[in-house]
């Protein structure tokens, strides 16, 4: 059998698999992925506006938000009592980063495995 080149050009660091996986981690609850959509979706929404797409109360919705701003996948900004969200881009592409596979050259095959 041929040896088959790496999928990846280079392994991550130690620090930069500890960030994928909070913000892995953060994606792990389907109401958190939902309220990502939601959010991308409207391009800014206020957490109030949130509660009955999902079916959750205030304090869930307010929890799932803070996780996810912890992830650094949204930003929440205080406007008098209501907390609007949007997308944090930086966040969205360093998981675009981890998923994305970056292939190497396909080196010649010279030598069969037995």
């Amino acid at each position: 059998m041929d040896c088959c080149p790496s999928i990846t050009v280079q392994a991550m660091s130690e620090s930069e698999a500890v960030e994928a996986a909070r913000r892995f981690k953060a994606l792990s609850d389907p109401a958190r992925v939902r309220l990502l959509s939601l959010i991308a979706e409207s391009g800014e929404i206020c957490g109030c506006d949130l509660e009955g797409p999902l079916g959750l109360s205030q304090p869930t919705v307010s929890h799932h938000l803070k996780v996810l701003a912890e992830a650094e996948l949204i930003h929440k900004e205080r406007r008098g009592k209501w907390v609007y969200s949007h997308l944090r881009q930086e966040g969205f592409n360093a998981l675009r980063e981890v998923l994305t596979t970056r292939t190497r050259k396909t080196l010649p095959r010279t030598a069969a495995r037995s």
